[in-house]
């Protein structure tokens, strides 16, 4: 018999913690200098930290928010996949359509719209990277090569918003078709003498990197934006050796000549306006310049003619 015996006392459940009073999503930190942003703040300052200027990652309906005046009209909206090769992986390719579609609100990853840049009548395609990371499957090539056909049909310059992680692999070589599809159809904008402007921001990676999203008239990118073909550390392995600071960002990119602009999103609107006129398109409606940072006010109406730019 034991001279001391110890009283055990059954666990208990810890304690809920007191809710907090501050709802949840008010406040974003940034990844760069921790700052702490309200909510609100940010996106009144086009999602990007006021402090570093990080530029987070924009929705396409906020990027097209961002560079149309006002309204636009959005083009074959109900196009969406009908999963081709029946693809299945750690899920379904069919479920993750589905989980996509319920997230963004879009059948794929692109949204395709005709709109004005500053009083520019023009065609912009903006890519949804939160639908399967952007990938470009067959809806996304097709969508995009009838923006361009309804452009040159309409004679307006084109400009398209890459943020993409690469040829969508649940559609196999379907997928990768799409590459020469889209480069097949900006080849007949140029020889129509219409501009094509693109946009690169963070990710645009693979497939889109190898065609269309480098083959502009004038190609611009955002600040830091992650901009290549094969990942960084996909390369380092490759070639056994490190890469330097700044390995395919978009200033590394500029410095080397593969990029014409380094551009804020605060003054992108007024960036591709400045670009569009310069190489030709015309605003028949008087327009106030834009103003970087600024939101220019809606047009009733707005009808341009792109002239002959020099190829």
């Amino acid at each position: 018999m034991a001279w001391f015996k110890k009283a055990r006392t059954p666990m208990t459940a810890p304690s809920k913690e007191k809710p907090s009073r501050v709802p949840e999503g008010l406040w974003v930190k940034c990844p760069d200098c921790a700052q702490v942003i309200y909510n609100k703040d940010l996106a009144t300052n086009l999602n990007v930290c006021p402090k570093c200027a990080h530029h987070f990652r924009l929705s396409a309906t906020d990027r097209l928010r961002t560079l149309f005046d006002a309204d636009w009209v959005e083009h074959d909206r109900d196009l969406a996949s009908t999963d081709p090769l029946n693809f299945t992986d750690t899920k379904p390719y069919k479920s993750r359509l589905k989980a996509s579609k319920a997230a963004t609100g879009l059948e794929d990853a692109i949204i395709t719209a005709s709109g004005t840049i500053d009083g520019i009548s023009a065609v912009v395609a903006a890519m949804e990277y939160e639908f399967i990371g952007g990938s470009m499957g067959v809806v996304v090539g097709e969508k995009i090569a009838r923006a361009i056909e309804r452009a040159i049909g309409e004679r307006r310059p084109v400009v398209i918003v890459c943020c993409s992680g690469g040829a969508r692999m649940m559609e196999g070589a379907l997928s990768l078709m799409q590459m020469a599809k889209v480069c097949g159809a900006l080849a007949r904008l140029d020889r129509a003498r219409l501009p094509y402007v693109a946009v690169l921001t963070d990710p645009t990676t693979g497939g889109v990197t190898a065609s269309f999203a480098m083959l502009g008239d004038l190609n611009i990118a955002e600040p830091k934006a992650l901009i290549g073909f094969a990942g960084p550390r996909v390369i380092e392995q490759t070639i056994g050796q490190k890469l330097p600071e700044g390995f395919q960002r978009s200033e590394f990119l500029l410095e080397k000549g593969m990029l014409d602009l380094v551009v804020d999103r605060r003054e992108m609107k007024a960036a591709i306006a400045n670009a569009l006129r310069f190489m030709g398109c015309v605003t028949t409606v008087s327009q106030p310049p834009a103003v970087s940072g600024t939101a220019t006010p809606p047009l009733r109406a707005a009808e341009t003619e792109p002239a002959p730019h020099a190829s």
